[in-house]
């Protein structure tokens, strides 16, 4: 006797655990106002340790005693420091730069043109591992790599008589589940490092990570990625799917996938030359030992190539969106250059308002010392256990993945831990770097299993275009194999580079 399964019907109780995390998650503020809070609890907490007589002794000895954000003292600080806080915040002008080149790209088409003929000519037996690395090349999208791939993918996935949920999913995992890693340098690098350089310079004024410091690792982590979701999908899902998710007959069809016109080739064309003579440039004007864009010593770790990595990256995708808006006639005048500059930062205003409360709050943070006592209590009680890294990598992992449910945002999140892992893990001779590359594992792959974040919302909504009755149970239950295998290979990527003593990046030694 057999059984068909598809007739079987979901058990509640994973539905209702679901609406448990989803309406918890609800509640929670907006980042903005969770910084604002938070810097509440911190005035609060402060008045108290600061009572207590609590003293935190810094690495170099020195005595650092709490000192007390509600008090007079505390409450003048904190009113005339705010713009300083602010423009001292070293996200905000890499993020800014770096982000002002990709406007330009973004809003002449080009990166749109690019996803669309990177997956035009496919053949089914590669569609997912192509899908799948083609995701963690638009990270460098930001939201646009979601809002044009994920429905994309189902377009592709259906033409070819395969099924478009199992397309969706696929994009949703590359994008969301490996949200950190990539094979070129995307916004993400610039914005983690610069958070990460404001924790680190607790322990270390002098400290900088640069974007490029964990780019070795996440390189090979997208290579990585892409082989565990082509094998989960392709070799489970993607059956389970169709069995169980099949299409509505009298679903409204999608809008086919159009190929691209003679002016968007020919713009792609153009935009590839224009970018082999940009970066062959670059190399060439590296070569010289007392080239500007070598270090003072005639280095190219220590250089300005390296240091100023933003500013060559906005240049580039400056480059290719101009040199494909003058082919496609999006670019008439060089009025229009700028135009579309600013038309592609309104979509990212909310990160800078973002980042004015963090910035508050860190430098609250930082004032108060309460992050230099949390820090080295925590390094001597980790000390204290006797455990070794890996165990407390682990543990870091957890923490993260679990707060991650209700948290979201990659930089809202590690503007909130990073100032404690960071420094603690600093005085146990753990590098920043190495906290940051841990951070990208636990931030990523929880991310296609939370009802809280807008790009499981958004995958929930195309696959309800193909079947009406699809629900947040049933996305779970496909994103959550992948979310388990995600974050086991991962993590043991980590832990054998680790123990090999691989360079994270240049200059950036993993231990």
């Amino acid at each position: 006797m057999t059984f068909d399964t598809s007739t079987i019907s979901r058990p509640r109780i994973g539905v209702r655990t679901l609406n448990v995390i989803e309406n918890v998650g609800n509640r929670l503020p907006h980042p903005v106002w969770l910084f604002a809070i938070l810097s509440i609890i911190l005035a609060l907490v402060s008045a108290l340790l600061s009572a207590l007589g609590m003293v935190a002794v810094k690495p170099d000895g020195e005595a650092a005693p709490i000192n007390n954000l509600a008090s007079l003292e505390g409450v003048r600080f904190a009113l005339s420091s705010v713009i300083d806080n602010f423009m001292a915040f070293p996200p905000l002008g890499v993020a800014l730069v770096a982000l002002l080149g990709l406007a330009v790209a973004d809003r002449s088409g080009l990166i749109t043109a690019f996803m669309r003929q990177s997956l035009a000519r496919v053949s089914p037996r590669f569609l997912t591992p192509v899908v799948a690395f083609t995701g963690s090349v638009a990270h460098v999208a930001g939201d646009a790599g979601y809002i044009i791939l994920i429905p994309l993918a189902g377009i592709i996935y259906r033409s070819m008589g395969r099924s478009p949920i199992t397309g969706a999913l696929v994009a949703l995992a590359a994008l969301s589940g490996g949200s950190s890693a990539s094979p070129i340098l995307i916004p993400n690098d610039a914005i983690f490092s610069g958070l990460t350089t404001a924790a680190a310079q607790t322990v270390d004024p002098d400290y900088v990570m640069t974007p490029v410091g964990n780019i070795y690792f996440t390189v090979v982590s997208s290579l990585f990625l892409t082989l565990v979701i082509t094998v989960v999908v392709d070799g489970f899902l993607s059956k389970r799917i169709e069995r169980r998710l099949p299409i509505d007959v009298d679903a409204e069809e999608s809008a086919r996938h159009e190929p691209l016109s003679t002016a968007e080739v020919r713009g792609l064309r153009n935009v590839g030359i224009a970018l082999s003579v940009y970066i062959i440039g670059l190399i060439v004007a590296t070569i010289p030992t007392g080239s500007p864009l070598r270090g003072e010593d005639g280095g190219i770790i220590d250089s300005v190539l390296i240091d100023s990595v933003a500013v060559f990256l906005a240049l580039f995708f400056a480059i290719a969106g101009t040199v494909y808006g003058i082919s496609v006639k999006k670019i008439r005048t060089s009025a229009d250059i700028p135009d579309l500059a600013a038309d592609g930062l309104k979509d990212i205003t909310p990160i800078f308002v973002l980042f004015f409360a963090v910035s508050q709050f860190l430098a609250y943070f930082n004032w108060t010392n309460i992050g230099t006592l949390i820090a080295t209590s925590g390094a001597h009680f980790l000390e204290g256990m006797n455990a070794p890294n890996l165990v407390i990598f682990g543990g870091m992992l957890l923490i993260v993945s679990v707060m991650n449910f209700f948290i979201t945002s990659g930089s809202a999140q590690w503007s909130l831990v990073g100032p404690v892992f960071v420094p603690m893990f600093m005085l146990l001779d753990i590098s920043p770097e190495t906290t940051t590359a841990l951070y990208r594992i636990a931030d990523s792959c929880t991310n296609i299993i939370t009802p809280m974040s807008p790009y499981f919302a958004l995958t929930l909504g195309i696959m309800r275009g193909y079947r009406k009755d699809v629900g947040i149970g049933s996305l779970f239950s496909q994103t959550l194999p992948l979310s388990i295998a995600l974050f086991i290979v991962w993590t043991a990527v980590f832990a054998l580079w680790y123990l090999i003593g691989l360079p994270l990046g240049p200059g950036a030694p993993v231990r």
